[in-house]
C-alpha cells in the first residue's frame, strides 16, 4: 500500500509540472476557434513556415432581418377567393338523384391581389376558372366579385368588388429584382388566410411550359419561399412590403411545395391587368416572327459562338420583322436596351412594348452584327389599339371569336371562327375541341363570331362544318340536327 500511494504521487506530482510547463510555453499562442482546425493549421505552418501568413478574409456580420415590416405592408392587400361552379352531371346516374346525391355545387379557392383602393384585384386566371359566382374574403367581410377579364398567355385575371379605400398593395419592380434576394409569398394555402412565408429569388426568366393561350409568355420569377395549393393569385414580396410577383405554380410531384414556386413578373401582370381594364383585351405587340431558343446543337449546326439569344425560325408574310429586313436563321442578341439571353427575356421584353411602338433589335447574321427597327403590330396586323369580338353562348357551351393574324399565318387560312372556354354544350357534343377553327358552315364562310353563333344556336338539318384543329389537321364532318 505504501509503494502504491508513492507512486500516485510522483504521478500526480508529474502531471501538475507537465501542465503548468504548457502552460507556460502557449501563454501568448491564439486560442483556437471552431472556425479553424489546429491539425490543418500546423501542417500548413511547417510547410510555409518562411511565408508571410495570409490575412483572415473579414466577413461582415448583419443583423438577421425582419419580415415584420414587408408582412403588415403586404397582408392586409391579400384576398381570399372562392370560386363556386357546378359539377358535370355526367358523372352521375339517375340513382344519384333518387338518392339525394346528385350534382353538388363545387367550390375552389385561391389568393388575389388588392392594386386599386377601388376594388381591383389581379388573380390567376386558373384561380377562377369556369367560375359560375366568385367571392372576395378581405378582412372576414364577403364581396361578390366581377370577372373584368382573363389572359390565358400569362394567366393573369383581373376581378372587381364594389368598395372604397380598400389597401392598394405598393408596387415594386420586378425588373430590378436581384437572384439571392429576399422575398416573401403572401396567401391562402390549404384555406389558411393571411399566410407568410419567406425565400430567396432563386432565378428569373424561367420556363416551365405549363401556360395556355395562343401566345403564352413565361418569365417566371423562381423562389425558394413555399408557394402550396391556395397560394395561387397571391403576392410575392420584396423586404419592403412592395409587389414583385403574382404567385402561380409549384413544381411538384406531391401537389405540394417541394423547393420549387414559380411568380408572374409584376411588371408583365400589371402591363396585362392595365391592359384589361381599359381595354377589356391585352394589347400584345406582335414582332413578326417566330422565334426558338439556341440548344448546343443548333449552335453547332449553324455555328454560332454564344448560346445568347434566339433564333428567327419563320418571319411571318407583311409582318413588321418582314418590313425591318429580318431574315430566317438571323440571332436576335438585343430588344431596346436589354440583352436576350433565351426565350424568357425575349417574350418579357417584348410585354412591356404596345403595337404601333418602335422597337430598335440588335441581331447576328452569319456572325455579322446589325440593327434595325421594328414597328410592332397588334394581333391584326395593325398598329392601332384593338377590341376583340367574341360572342359567348351557353347553349353553345363556349365562347366565339375570330383568328387573328398570327394564327392565319400558322394555319394558312384567310378567315375563321375559333372556338374557346369549351364548356358543356352543343359544340362540345358534336366532339369539336377547344382551339378548334370553324372555316365554313355549310359552304358559307364564317367570319363574324356572332352571326355563326346565332346561325349554329337556331339550325336544324343537315350541317356541314370545315375548319381546322387547333395542329393544323384539316377537318370536315357533316351533321344531322334537330
Amino acid at each position: 500500500m505504501e509503494h502504491f500511494l508513492k507512486t500516485t504521487g510522483i504521478s500526480f506530482v508529474a502531471g501538475l509540472a507537465g501542465a503548468a510547463l504548457w502552460t507556460s510555453v502557449n501563454v501568448n499562442e491564439p486560442q483556437h476557434t471552431n472556425e479553424s482546425s489546429p491539425t490543418i493549421e500546423s501542417v500548413s505552418t511547417s510547410l510555409a513556415e518562411n511565408t508571410p501568413t495570409p490575412q483572415r478574409p473579414s466577413y461582415r456580420t448583419d443583423p438577421p432581418i425582419s419580415f415584420v415590416a414587408a408582412s403588415t405592408n403586404s397582408t392586409e392587400s391579400v384576398v381570399f377567393i372562392k370560386n363556386f361552379s357546378g359539377s358535370d352531371p355526367r358523372r352521375y346516374s339517375m340513382f344519384d338523384y333518387f338518392f339525394g346525391t346528385g350534382p353538388a355545387q363545387q367550390v375552389s379557392t385561391g389568393s388575389g391581389v388588392i392594386i386599386s383602393e377601388d376594388g381591383y384585384i389581379v388573380t390567376n386566371n386558373h384561380v377562377i376558372d369556369r367560375a359560375e359566382t366568385i367571392e372576395v374574403v378581405h378582412k372576414k367581410r364577403t364581396y361578390q366579385a366581377r370577372l373584368i377579364g382573363t389572359d390565358k398567355n400569362t394567366d393573369i385575371a383581373v376581378l372587381k368588388i364594389e368598395s372604397d379605400n380598400l389597401p392598394a398593395i405598393k408596387r415594386g419592380s420586378s425588373r430590378d429584382l436581384q437572384i439571392g434576394e429576399w422575398v416573401l409569398a403572401v396567401g391562402n394555402p390549404f384555406n389558411l388566410t393571411s399566410t407568410v412565408t419567406a425565400g430567396i429569388v432563386s432565378a428569373k426568366e424561367r420556363q416551365i411550359n405549363i401556360l395556355g393561350g395562343d401566345f403564352p409568355l413565361e418569365s417566371f420569377i423562381q423562389t425558394d419561399a413555399p408557394i402550396n395549393p391556395g397560394n395561387s393569385g397571391g403576392a410575392l414580396v420584396n423586404v419592403n412590403g412592395e409587389l414583385v410577383g403574382i404567385n402561380t405554380a409549384i413544381l411538384s410531384r406531391t401537389g405540394s411545395y417541394t423547393g420549387y414556386g414559380f411568380a408572374v413578373p409584376v411588371d408583365i401582370a400589371l402591363k396585362v391587368a392595365n391592359d384589361l381594364i381599359q381595354y377589356g383585351e391585352v394589347q400584345k405587340a406582335i414582332p413578326g416572327i417566330e422565334a426558338v431558343e439556341i440548344t448546343p446543337e443548333l449552335a453547332e449546326e449553324m455555328d454560332i459562338a454564344s448560346l445568347d439569344g434566339v433564333i428567327v425560325k419563320h418571319v411571318i408574310k407583311s409582318g413588321a420583322a418582314e418590313a425591318a429586313g429580318l431574315q430566317r436563321n438571323d440571332v436576335i442578341i438585343q430588344l431596346g436596351n436589354q440583352a436576350i439571353t433565351g426565350m424568357g427575356s425575349f417574350e418579357e421584353a417584348l410585354s412591356y412594348y404596345y403595337p404601333g411602338q418602335e422597337l430598335p433589335v440588335t441581331f447576328t447574321r452569319a456572325g455579322k452584327r446589325m440593327n434595325a427597327t421594328l414597328t410592332l403590330q397588334n394581333l391584326e396586323g395593325g398598329t392601332g389599339v384593338i377590341k376583340r369580338e367574341f360572342y359567348s353562348s351557353r347553349l353553345l357551351g363556349a365562347r366565339l371569336e375570330a383568328v387573328n393574324t398570327i394564327e392565319k399565318d400558322r394555319l394558312g387560312i384567310e378567315f375563321g371562327i375559333k372556338i374557346s372556354a369549351l364548356s358543356r354544350g352543343y359544340l362540345r357534343d358534336l366532339g369539336l375541341r377547344d382551339g378548334f377553327v370553324i372555316t365554313q358552315i355549310n359552304r358559307e364562310p364564317a367570319k363574324d363570331p356572332k352571326s355563326v353563333g346565332k346561325y349554329l344556336e337556331e339550325y336544324s338539318g343537315r350541317l356541314l362544318l370545315e375548319g381546322v384543329a387547333s395542329n393544323g389537321q384539316p377537318f370536315m364532318q357533316s351533321y344531322t340536327v334537330r
